[in-house]
């Protein structure tokens, strides 16, 4: 006769395996995160600041993103797609919030656009500013590229990554904005 208490019942053997890999797997994800925080969080702050103009909504944006990040890890092909993930994350975000505040100033009636915070503007001397405000004119797309390559100096492969573009698109929107932001500044000093 065999001993069966001494050997697992398959079903709960399975299930309490599955549990201790997914308690592993959740540890490993708060690790993940907080690294991702601790390395990244304020840089993605200052990008999304770029892109839609006032501190408190670009913290909100990055808080979203790795909040997002946080419910999706499991699903990432590996954690060195995480930090792509909230690049791309911060970047959506920010379009959301352009999108919102397009709708609210259409519902409104007015059409002017969205001013720098004031913590901005009292840091920033008064070039700064200007190309603050010169960059803020300029479409969408050319802001993010370029708040990505120079700001973040991302290079143009992992650019069209996060925005979803080709290598081409984004080479062509940087030259276009540049020589836009340089034509502009000159006209304004």
């Amino acid at each position: 006769m065999t001993d069966t208490a001494a050997e697992p019942h398959p079903s709960r053997g399975g299930m309490a395996a599955s549990a201790d890999i997914a308690a592993s797997e959740c540890e490993d994800s708060d690790g993940l995160v907080a690294d991702l925080y601790r390395a990244h969080a304020l840089t993605l702050v200052r990008v999304a600041l770029l892109l839609v103009g006032d501190k408190p909504t670009a913290e909100d944006v990055v808080q979203d993103a790795f909040i997002g990040l946080y419910r999706a890890v499991h699903r990432l092909a590996g954690p060195d797609k995480a930090l792509a993930y909230l690049r791309t994350s911060v970047v959506n975000g920010c379009r959301s919030v352009h999108r919102s505040r397009r709708a609210w100033f259409q519902r409104s009636g007015t059409g002017e656009p969205a001013v720098w915070s004031a913590e901005s503007a009292v840091m920033a001397r008064e070039d700064n500013r200007l190309a603050l405000a010169a960059v803020a004119r300029l479409p969408r797309r050319s802001r993010e590229v370029l708040a990505l390559r120079y700001y973040l100096d991302m290079p143009d492969p992992e650019i069209a990554e996060t925005l979803g573009i080709s290598r081409g698109t984004v080479s062509s929107t940087a030259s276009r904005a540049l020589a836009v932001l340089a034509r502009d500044l000159r006209g304004e000093l």
